[in-house]
């Protein structure tokens, strides 16, 4: 574990020295699918700062910030598909979510899901490229030939509103 994190700082300062973006995916830690899996399926509480500072923990500092969001490039895997991406909310919107990206179909995305942790998804309608939301609000969307899993709620308010 020291290894990894000593030759992951190193690779950033490599980069940061000869002025590269270095934007490449790292292994996940093995605490990937219990943190990560349970916020997408809505299992844990949504904290954003706790988010994002696992996720640059595991994969390093994110490689854009857009759409509310900070995205990390993952080598991962959750229930058997392939996560390429995973965003957390930044604190510009009063909705606080994390998502990923994954390789997977939203039909194959539904499957393993239910197979692996026992959530079942519904279609939302009858359209070709339908919403899937699950009974504790996960949803799995189409993105493009892939689909996105994501949790998203609204922030708490502060003590006394």
């Amino acid at each position: 574990m020291i290894r990894h994190q000593v030759r992951a700082v190193l690779t950033h300062v490599a980069c940061a020295a000869v002025g590269l973006a270095c934007a490449h995916a790292q292994a996940a830690p093995s605490t990937f699918g219990p943190v990560i899996g349970s916020a997408l399926l809505c299992r844990s509480q949504l904290d954003n700062a706790y988010f994002r500072s696992y996720l640059t923990q595991a994969f390093g500092p994110s490689y854009k910030r857009e759409g509310g969001a900070y995205w990390f490039r993952t080598d991962a895997t959750l229930w058997g598909a392939k996560v390429r991406e995973v965003m957390v909310s930044d604190d510009s919107s009063e909705i606080v979510f994390v998502g990923a990206i994954t390789d997977s179909t939203p039909e194959e995305l539904e499957k393993s899901v239910r197979a692996r942790a026992g959530i079942p998804f519904r279609a939302q309608d009858g359209s070709p490229f339908p919403l899937r939301k699950s009974n504790p609000g996960s949803t799995i969307a189409y993105m493009n030939d892939k689909s996105k899993i994501y949790c998203a709620k609204f922030k708490p308010q502060p003590p006394g509103r």
